[in-house]
């Protein structure tokens, strides 16, 4: 992901504290069911390097699925944006997951950026058919409109989010530097608009677009995508920050938090949402499974030895 690149020399320099929250999400916050689930993972899983880390030494590209659903209960899944799939090829993603775990996809780019929302109801139609196959594995879907799309193509981005079907959980991210404002921090209006249609926020924590990470919540639930830069030291600084403002989140009534990682070079996405677990647990008072690292002496599990979720649990079952 080469959204919000620094330069290293950069990184230092950059100030990464985060904005106060608006007056908003309070009462947004408190109209959630508190107890919050999470919902943690990384943008993909076809990952060879991987393999001896994240998977064990020997593990097929066919069952890199199956060992990233026993390391994490979601996914990001950035692959709808760029391929158009079909029903069955979600039902066997399907078949390679236990229980519980959540597929988030992405508006495949024919609508998002070829037509740029416009005249793609046939396009529509076609994608909400093939990921309703998902079934119960089906999470938020988020919506992330062309970056050239800026606050006059509003009324084109509403109407596209209205003709979504309501018991479809939408998320949307905004990249036009017209959407954020130094003092407001998000489009009024939009915000507005998204409250009122119950349509959440994505917040993208990249290091070289900082009005991106706007906390506006517009439901009380968090959507975060989180960018690193390959371990740097202000990687875990940014952790720490988050995961004191997720815990204050909680506090006032946070439903749900989806967290996603993402690096310049996914190699290490692994080990940083790894930290972040660790600190939620220590911070937080939470009990989220860490995934294992990898030694490369690992042996490998077959899939169908693959873990179930814990009763109550909202990631896979814990050690």
């Amino acid at each position: 992901m080469e959204f919000g690149k620094l330069e290293e020399k950069d990184l230092i320099r950059m100030d990464f504290k985060l904005p106060p929250d608006p007056p908003e999400n309070k009462e947004v916050l408190k109209k959630g069911k508190g107890k919050t689930k999470f919902y943690i993972g990384c943008a993909k899983w076809g990952r060879k390097d991987w393999i001896g880390k994240l998977y064990p030494q020997g593990t097929k590209e066919k069952d890199f699925l199956h060992y990233y659903a026993t390391q994490f209960n979601s996914i990001e899944f950035n692959g709808f944006f760029y391929n158009k799939h079909s029903r069955e090829q979600v039902e066997k993603w399907v078949a390679s997951v236990p229980k519980g775990f959540l597929f988030c996809p992405k508006f495949t780019q024919s609508i998002t950026h070829i037509r740029r929302l416009k005249n793609s109801k046939n396009e529509v139609d076609a994608y909400l058919d093939v990921v309703s196959a998902f079934g119960r594995h089906l999470g938020p879907i988020f919506l992330m409109p062309h970056p050239q799309m800026g606050v006059k193509h509003m009324p084109t981005i509403e109407a596209f989010i209205n003709d979504i079907p309501k018991d479809i959980s939408l998320f949307l991210e905004l990249r036009h530097k017209e959407w954020y404002d130094a003092k407001q921090g998000y489009n009024p209006e939009l915000y507005k608009f998204l409250r009122k249609a119950k349509r959440g926020t994505i917040i993208t924590d990249a290091a070289g677009r900082r009005d991106c990470v706007h906390m506006h919540l517009s439901t009380p639930e968090c959507f975060i995508r989180f960018v690193g830069n390959g371990l740097h030291p202000t990687d875990y600084t940014r952790i720490d920050l988050w995961v004191k403002r997720i815990k204050q989140w909680m506090n006032e009534g946070l439903q749900t938090c989806y967290f996603f990682m993402h690096q310049h070079e996914e190699l290490h996405s692994p080990q940083l949402i790894k930290y972040f677990i660790e600190q939620m647990n220590k911070h937080c008072g939470t009990k989220i499974p860490l995934p294992v690292i990898q030694s490369e002496g690992s042996k490998l599990i077959p899939p169908r030895s693959r873990r179930r979720p814990g009763r109550g649990s909202t990631l896979p079952a814990e050690k």
